[in-house]
């Protein structure tokens, strides 16, 4: 089901009480005359385009073209014989809204070159028609001229948005397939061998437990150290797979700035030292939630992001030259503020938030440097 705003165009520059007085409008244009043929006429012609304007939503193929043909002609007739040129506006939105190339742009000019010439026309048999809203008139023809390129580039991108964004969901897909199958061989090359061995020195603990009991405890000791080997390794590899290294984090920040078609430039050493993993990895998540922001809400052009890490803290800053972020989303921790505040202020660190002028976001995160019996980690 098409929806109303089909009959009444948005997202067009004009407010949606403009286009209700453009549907209401003809009526006065008509009862100015004083024939009444020629109301009745007028009243059918604006239905007639109506019914033919929402079925050109509702068809498919080449009866778009007809229905067009006939608005086209009828928004020539109320030009010229009652003085209402808004129909071309109704036009142009619907041609912008035609994405084969070859139709939009042979529609475009037909339309463009016929209300242009019903114009000329009018202002030199129908002058008293059409000087009193001389300036309305203009607007309209440039309208005319630059709407239905707006609409169709519009369209276009919105499309290839979604493609992009369709596309962005698969490789998300296809990277926690490949995530589930790289754990899943992990696990098997770390605790496969292990899990084997262990079994099979139980069976030879049980046979020779009875039969000699010193080689029993041995083979029981050895199970013990591998027992413990094992879970130091599957702890470790649950570590690596929930830590993020910033270096990495970086390089999937570039490609998503460079597939929304933003201007990137970065600054600073992004391979950390004396910082734990579990620090990089807040730093990670917010770096990436800071730029997702940026993408998706700043209508910016240009990022920059820098770290600076110093002898007691890491600080990352983001700024783009984008609209920056509203009030009501700052005093309600909008745009996952809140998330990454909570992340930070867990680890004792910190969220300055400058939205004057573009957006800046400082991330700051104090290095803890771990101490273990060997030394430093």
């Amino acid at each position: 089901m098409k929806k109303w705003y089909h009959i009444v165009p948005k997202n067009t520059g004009f407010s949606i009480y403009i286009w209700i007085i453009f549907c209401i409008l003809p009526f006065y244009f008509i009862f100015k005359s004083s024939s009444p043929t020629e109301i009745i006429f007028g009243i059918f012609m604006f239905l007639l385009f109506f019914t033919s304007y929402r079925l050109s939503y509702l068809s498919k193929g080449g009866t778009v073209y007809v229905w067009v043909s006939i608005q086209i002609v009828i928004s020539i007739v109320m030009t010229y014989l009652f003085g209402y040129v808004y129909f071309s506006l109704f036009l142009a939105f619907f041609i912008g809204n035609i994405q084969n190339f070859a139709g939009f742009i042979t529609l475009y000019i037909v339309h463009l070159l016929s209300t242009v010439a019903v114009v000329t026309v009018g202002f030199i048999y129908q002058s008293q028609l059409f000087f009193p809203q001389l300036p309305f008139v203009i607007i309209s023809v440039i309208g005319v001229i630059l709407m239905p390129f707006s609409m169709y580039n519009r369209i276009k991108r919105e499309k290839l948005e979604g493609q992009l964004e369709d596309a962005n969901e698969k490789i998300a897909q296809l990277m926690v397939a490949e995530e589930r199958q790289r754990i899943a061989r992990d696990l098997h090359d770390t605790l496969g061998h292990k899990l084997s061995l262990i079994g099979l020195k139980s069976d030879l603990a049980s046979k020779l437990m009875n039969v000699n009991p010193e080689s029993a405890k041995m083979e029981i000791h050895d199970i013990q150290q591998t027992a413990r080997t094992a879970l130091k390794e599957v702890r470790e590899l649950v570590s690596d797979m929930r830590g993020v290294r910033l270096e990495d984090e970086i390089i999937h920040v570039e490609q998503l700035l460079k597939a929304a078609e933003i201007s990137f430039t970065k600054e600073g050493n992004w391979q950390l030292s004396n910082t734990p993993l579990f620090l990089e990895t807040v730093l990670s998540m917010c770096l990436k939630e800071a730029v997702t922001n940026v993408v998706k809400h700043s209508e910016a052009t240009f990022c920059h992001i820098a770290i600076n890490q110093l002898s007691n803290e890491s600080i990352i800053t983001i700024e783009d030259n984008g609209i920056g972020i509203p009030k009501d989303a700052i005093t309600t921790d909008g745009h996952g503020l809140l998330g990454m505040r909570e992340r930070l202020e867990f680890v004792n660190g910190s969220l300055e938030l400058d939205a004057e002028g573009g957006t800046k976001l400082t991330i700051r995160v104090p290095n803890v440097i771990q101490q273990s019996k060997g030394g430093v980690i």
